[in-house]
């Protein structure tokens, strides 16, 4: 489905703390901010004087290639600042969900969930914590090098021109981890002399700043954004199961980003940018935390020779390291025993690419290369005695990845439009190695070294478009796309509460067949998508069920994933907007011989419905009212589909007002009917649920 004005989107979950005693002093606070906003001189209407002109929507993501929207075979959203600025939701990925085909591996987002949950899928093509997506910021990767999760509160939204979505194995361009779509960000560029500032305060003791600021260098630009954020947190486990030992969900981070931008010559345009983050989590009880760090730094040489032709070389580094302690607690909950340290888990990666596009009358093509390399090791104390660990761990390896790619699109007759995608990939994983070793001795007691294992990947696409009147699109395209492990799930293994997962360094790489068929009407004020599709994944990865307290990442041989998406828009008045979004699907094992009792089972974390929508009214030249609510049916926590988890709705409002002086005025409730919203079952029956009606009120200033 191609939605041109994104969605806001809803924040997951519900319950914990009492509403009284969690809003009450937001609520003087909001009187006091809407009362001054009241008073303050409106602006002028600039609409009146500056009227509106629509250009048409380009997009980069599915081809690697800028194409208009009305060209792509496949299901593509494009989210707009616009949408993203003025979203009801607090952090980047609550607002993706506007896209009902969006989802985290559970449905707590990045503000309470461990970023080891953070992993993304489209079309409940696997979730999993380990991303079965490709997240992008300006090309570059942001899936974590040694887990392939996505630290979402890395970038703010203001910081951003706009996201694409890319649903399904249809951007296959992009190689390694777009099984099962492609999400980019792009950064907004900077533009002289502007920039924002804004400052928020909320329930649960939450506090952010935010800034972006650009200025001429020259005959450049420099752009600063700079972010920092605090919450004290809610509780997250049921209310009757709550224990001494449980704490609020807490999160501190901090960000930065640098970039610079310089034409050289008439037509040649050099940007570097630099990223760092650092976060700090507390999980809900006294002993479990983690702490996360990262830095970037990326440079992209951009040229347009002539009309025709264009070219984009990109190269980056990243650094990072990540520490989380794990821990078990008694059914009473009254008890918390440490069960492993994962103090230190460094990962490395580095890249570069090159495409050039050109256009010939109606026929576009594109072609290019691209090199991946990754290294990462986790570091980890383990096997408690005497309140004390025993053993050491150091487990990880090193990927390669390499490949090149051939785009075409062009008219072969009227109203028609054809696209063919080839790729080629080589992939190898080297130096894997698991090493553990006794504490106080320093003596080795496992010391496995794994055999390096490559692969050659092939995955073709092909696509076609039909226009037969304006305002009708129908669309069809079929593809092939792959995702190699990451070195967590071939090397790491690890512990939640009473059951542990083994890792297996001897897992196949997935494999995606897919295909799609949709259609799109617009006319006037109405608009109309829908898709029908149907995957079949290969060797999925999943942590497969042993015994109640232990599995083991095994490959399933078949997974068949198929569903339908519709989605609608309309403005039944200048003011208003009506938008809705949904996607039903089924995905189920078909074969899987390491545990055929699994054949026919749902995959955990699949709500067979999903639905977002919502209203949008600006009551006045400067007021804007949002709602936007997020259905998801009931799903299961486990392979076994033994613990289920029941269905959620939540409802969020927001209200912006805008002042003089390039000022505005917002404020947002988040699951304001306070929901309870279920996240997590454990194999003890324990329940956690998610974010619970979460007020907030800020000001925005922008020049």
């Amino acid at each position: 489905m191609v939605s041109a004005a994104p969605d806001n989107t809803l924040v997951g979950p519900a319950y914990g703390q009492s509403a009284s005693t969690a809003t009450f002093p937001m609520k003087r606070l909001f009187t006091l901010v809407a009362g001054l906003a009241m008073l303050l001189p409106q602006p002028a209407d600039a609409a009146a004087s500056n009227p509106t002109v629509t250009l048409p929507v380009y997009v980069v993501t599915a081809s690697r290639a800028p194409q208009p929207l009305d060209q792509l075979s496949v299901a593509t959203d494009v989210i707009g600042s616009t949408k993203l600025h003025e979203s009801t939701s607090l952090t980047l990925d609550d607002a993706l969900r506007g896209v009902a085909a969006f989802s985290l591996f559970r449905r707590s987002g990045s503000l309470i969930a461990n970023p080891t949950a953070q992993g993304v899928s489209l079309r409940n093509i696997g979730p999993s914590g380990a991303s079965r997506s490709l997240v992008l910021l300006d090309g570059v990767p942001l899936n974590d090098p040694f887990g392939g999760w996505v630290a979402w509160s890395a970038v703010t939204m203001a910081s951003l021109e706009r996201v694409e979505i890319v649903r399904g194995g249809g951007s296959g361009a992009w190689g390694n981890a777009a099984l099962s779509g492609t999400v980019q960000l792009f950064s907004a560029t900077p533009e002289a002399s502007s920039g924002q500032v804004s400052a928020t305060a909320g329930d649960f003791g939450l506090r952010t700043g935010e800034a972006e600021i650009a200025e001429t260098v020259g005959t450049g630009s420099v752009g600063l954004d700079l972010s920092v954020f605090a919450i004290d947190g809610f509780y997250v486990i049921d209310p009757s199961q709550r224990g001494p030992v449980d704490r609020p969900l807490s999160s501190r981070h901090q960000s930065a980003g640098l970039t610079w931008r310089q034409p050289l010559g008439e037509h040649t345009v050099l940007q570097v940018s630099g990223r760092y983050f650092r976060e700090k989590r507390g999980n809900g009880t006294i002993l479990q935390k983690n702490d996360s760090e990262s830095g970037q730094v990326s440079a992209s040489l951009s040229g347009t020779p002539s009309p025709t032709l264009s070219w984009n070389a990109v190269a980056y580094y990243q650094e990072q390291s990540f520490a989380s302690f794990f821990s078990s607690v008694n059914t009473s909950r009254t008890v918390e025993t440490p069960a492993n340290d994962q103090f230190d888990v460094p990962a490395t990666a580095s890249g570069a690419s090159f495409s050039v596009t050109t256009q010939s009358g109606p026929s576009t093509t594109s072609a290019g290369v691209d090199l991946r390399w990754v290294e990462g090791e986790t570091r980890e104390n383990f096997l408690l005695a005497a309140s004390q660990f025993t053993r050491e761990r150091r487990a990880g390896g090193e990927q390669y990845f390499g490949g090149a790619f051939l785009n075409h699109n062009r008219a072969f007759a009227k109203a028609w439009r054809a696209s063919l995608g080839l790729r080629l990939d080589l992939w190898s994983n080297r130096q894997g190695h698991r090493r553990e070793s006794d504490v106080a001795t320093g003596t080795v007691v496992r010391d496995d070294h794994y055999v390096s294992h490559r692969g050659t990947e092939f995955s073709p696409q092909v696509g076609v478009v039909w226009l037969p009147v304006s305002g009708l699109k129908f669309r069809g395209a079929a593809y092939r796309a792959f995702r190699v492990p990451t070195l967590n799930e071939y090397y790491r293994p690890f512990r939640v509460g009473a059951v542990t997962t083994e890792a297996n360094p001897a897992l196949e790489r997935e494999s995606l067949t897919g295909g799609e068929v949709g259609f799109e009407f617009n006319r006037g004020t109405f608009r109309f998508t829908g898709t029908a599709f149907a995957n079949e994944l290969r060797n999925a990865v999943g942590n497969v069920t042993q015994t109640p307290t232990s599995r083991v990442r095994l490959n399933l041989d078949r997974v068949r994933v198929e569903g339908l998406e519709l989605a609608g828009e309309w403005h039944p008045r200048p003011k208003w907007r009506v938008h809705a979004d949904s996607v039903l699907s089924d995905a189920r094992v078909r074969r899987a011989s390491v545990r055929p009792s699994l054949v026919g089972t749902r995959l955990a974390q699949t709500p067979k419905l999903t639905v977002t929508g919502g209203l949008d009214w600006e009551a006045a030249t400067n007021w804007k009212l949002s709602s936007n609510l997020r259905y998801a049916s009931g799903q299961f926590e486990d392979d076994e589909n033994s613990l289920s988890l029941a269905p959620m709705t939540t409802v969020d409002l927001g209200v912006v007002r805008r002042l003089g002086w390039r000022a505005e005025f917002h404020l947002s409730v988040e699951n304001i009917l306070n929901r309870r919203i279920e996240t997590g079952r454990s194999t003890d029956g324990i329940v956690t649920l998610g974010q619970p009606r979460l007020a907030r009120a800020g000001l925005r200033w922008s020049w």
